[in-house]
């Protein structure tokens, strides 16, 4: 079954509960004069994700499809969304462009460089790059700018069907997953580098005051402090040994 929620003004979140993964799947849909869709959701959960949208706006009016990095949950039915609204474009990092969506995507992309402004009408989307953040070297973020809204993908990833928003603790689930993802098949999916600090502090100091996850309740409150202490959480996890 798959669910709307408002968790930010005209910005929707889109939750498919995966009993198999024990993990929801979001997506997050901006009503705007250029409706913006951040994650195309899986090819299989098309048909549902497309019915959520309908029920929100007429989907071939979608403008931007938005997403972190090239896997199937993130843009696996990106082609289905494209075919749908014909004046819609994804919106990706220069590298993502260079390495998959210019060949995968049915129209071009639009790629955006560190920094760049997308306006989607009354919405302005800080485009961050963020390699290996949460994970592929073409990662990168969208942040709402007039609302403060982070549309995290995969950072704070938490299991369970959970509630659409919480205002408690959103690291301490994220820890436990990340200790889970390491003593199984998903060991190494988050990569630490020299550079994954810096990038976390550096999107806390964007100030957001929603989180919106893509597996897991979207976090409403001090999201500067939760991204300090998801770093802090990172590094002690799957940071380097100490010497």
């Amino acid at each position: 079954m798959t669910t709307t929620a408002e968790i930010a003004p005209d910005l929707f979140r889109i939750t498919t509960f995966v009993p198999e993964f024990d993990l929801q799947f979001n997506q997050f849909l901006v009503r705007d004069e250029q409706p913006l869709l951040f994650h195309t959701g899986l090819r299989a959960l098309f048909p549902q994700v497309k019915a959520a949208v309908a029920s929100l706006i007429e989907p071939a009016s979608l403008h931007w499809i938005g997403f972190s990095h090239f896997e199937a949950d993130e843009c696996g039915a990106l082609n289905e969304w494209l075919a749908v609204a014909p004046e819609a474009q994804a919106v990706c990092s220069v590298t993502g462009a260079m390495v998959s969506v210019n060949d995968f995507a049915n129209r071009p992309p639009k790629p955006m460089e560190h920094d760049e402004v997308l306006e989607t009408g009354r919405n302005r989307f800080r485009f961050r790059s963020t390699p290996q953040v949460p994970h592929c070297w073409e990662a990168g973020l969208l942040f709402e700018e007039v609302h403060g809204t982070l549309l995290c993908s995969d950072l704070f990833t938490h299991s369970g069907d959970v509630p659409t928003t919480t205002t408690t603790d959103i690291v301490g689930p994220a820890r436990e997953a990340l200790v889970q993802f390491e003593s199984g098949p998903l060991a190494n999916a988050y990569p630490f580098t020299s550079q994954t600090e810096p990038i976390l502090n550096a999107l806390a100091d964007l100030v957001p005051r929603t989180l919106a996850t893509m597996h897991g309740s979207s976090y409403q409150g001090d999201g500067a402090q939760a991204l300090r202490d998801l770093a802090r959480v990172m590094r002690e996890v799957l940071g380097p040994a100490p010497a």
